[in-house]
Formats: C-alpha cells, structure tokens, sequence
C-alpha cells in the first residue's frame, strides 16, 4: 500500500483533475450563466457604429442594392440559360431578394424579445 504524504482530506484538493471533474465545472458554470438571463446586456450598446450600419443599411436598401440583386438576377439567368436549368435563374431570384431583404430580416431577429417568466 502506497503510503501518501498528506493522508488527510487536502490530498483530495491537490490530486490531478480528470477530464470528467472538468467537464463537470464546465457545466456548471454553464449553468449558472443560463439561470442568470438578467445579466445578458446584448444588443444594448454599439451606438458607434451607428453611422456605418445605416451607411450599409442605405447602400443595401437604396439604389446600390438594386442594381446589385439586378446583377443578381441578370447572371442567374445568364448562368440559367448556359447551362439549361432554371435553378440557376432561381437562386440569382433568391440572392437579389435576399439582399434586399436582409436589413429587414436582421432587424427582426435581434431586436426579436422574449419574456423573462
């Protein structure tokens, strides 16, 4: 019987940890962070970069943004007709609508709120 140095309770503080014993305090402090919903502050700051979120938000939704999902749709037809599939014209349909309609999606999405119960 291997004899320890220090046979009481602080030889269980200094032994090396398992991968399981971290895995453990991992989830815990997990948890403890979900049971806590107060201390979440997303999306509460970021005025300074106000300016460039509505310079994109402009570019996007004003005139540039409509001649780029043009251009979209424009190479999906031209792609649709090279390789005789619609899919091609449907997806440049799909990424014009897209960007034009990706401000409005974002917005929705982070400014969406749920209940705290």
């Amino acid at each position: 019987m291997p004899s320890n140095a220090c046979s009481s309770p602080c030889s269980m503080l200094s032994a090396p940890r398992t991968l399981a014993q971290y895995l453990v305090l991992a989830s815990a402090g997990v948890a403890v962070l979900m049971l806590t919903p107060e201390s979440a502050l997303a999306g509460t700051g970021g005025t300074e970069f106000q300016a460039t979120y509505d310079m994109l938000i402009g570019w996007m939704t004003g005139l540039l943004g409509r001649i780029i999902a043009i251009a979209f749709i424009i190479v999906g037809l031209i792609a649709g007709v090279a390789r005789q599939s619609i899919m091609s014209f449907a997806i440049g349909i799909a990424a014009g609508l897209g960007l034009f309609m990706a401000p409005d999606i974002i917005d929705a999405v982070v400014s969406a709120t749920l209940p705290i119960t």
